[in-house]
């Protein structure tokens, strides 16, 4: 493939991601009971907890404050709790609460269902092959960026 071709490939993908971004935004949000923030942070909490303030900021690669206007939001709302460092440390880590994992099961199950209606129709290899390519792709980032993610099942 030469130069261009690849450029071509580049700048196709990129734009097929930002389609994907917006549909997801939009489409897969309606009836959600959290905002993205949110789901995001309740995900990662899920996997890993309870997690300090910075801890959450460095794996979100945000600023502090906006990581401490999140949690404040939802604590406010129930979804999580300020708990002693389980090893002692001074700081108080952040969990998510009972609440705060049913909300984000619910709406997990809501995006699954939105994602299965889609690929309702796709073969069981087409199936496999967009998880395949888009755990490679992320996995990828993850790489570049020295950042990995954990996944259920697997450990960071």
């Amino acid at each position: 493939m030469s130069v261009s071709e690849r450029d071509e490939v580049a700048a196709d993908v990129e734009n097929e991601l930002t389609l994907l971004s917006r549909y997801h935004a939009h489409a897969q949000r309606a009836g959600f009971q959290l905002d993205r923030s949110a789901y995001l942070l309740l995900g990662r909490l899920e996997l890993e907890h309870p997690l300090s303030l910075k801890q959450l900021a460095e794996a979100f690669r945000l600023d502090i404050s906006t990581i401490n206007r999140q949690i404040g939001a939802l604590l406010k709302r129930g979804l999580v709790d300020r708990v002693p460092d389980p090893d002692g440390g001074m700081a108080r880590k952040v969990e998510a609460t009972a609440l705060g994992l049913e909300q984000l099961h619910a709406d997990r199950a809501l995006g699954r269902k939105g994602v299965e209606r889609i690929i309702a129709e796709w073969s069981d290899h087409d199936r496999d092959e967009l998880r395949r390519l888009l755990t490679k792709f992320n996995g990828e980032i993850e790489k570049y960026d020295g950042n990995s993610w954990p996944r259920a099942g697997r450990t960071s």
